[in-house]
């Protein structure tokens, strides 16, 4: 749901490339070029990104019980 602070692999910090990550993919940037210049060079960051689902905006659609 949330973007992981650390990758799940290594403990990276890659919470904070999310939201740079997201914006240039949608603006038709290759993700794997993005990722490169983010400095996320490992399989394990890379899946953990890759991976993400963003279902926040989704959730929030919902009341507390």
């Amino acid at each position: 749901m949330i973007i992981p602070v650390r990758c799940f692999g290594c403990g990276k910090p890659i919470g904070n490339l999310w939201e740079e990550y997201k914006k240039r993919v949608e603006a038709g940037e290759n993700a794997g070029k993005v990722m490169d210049e983010l400095g996320l060079e490992r399989y394990c960051c890379r899946a953990t990104i890759l991976g993400h689902a963003d279902m926040l905006p989704e959730v929030t659609k919902f009341k507390k019980a």
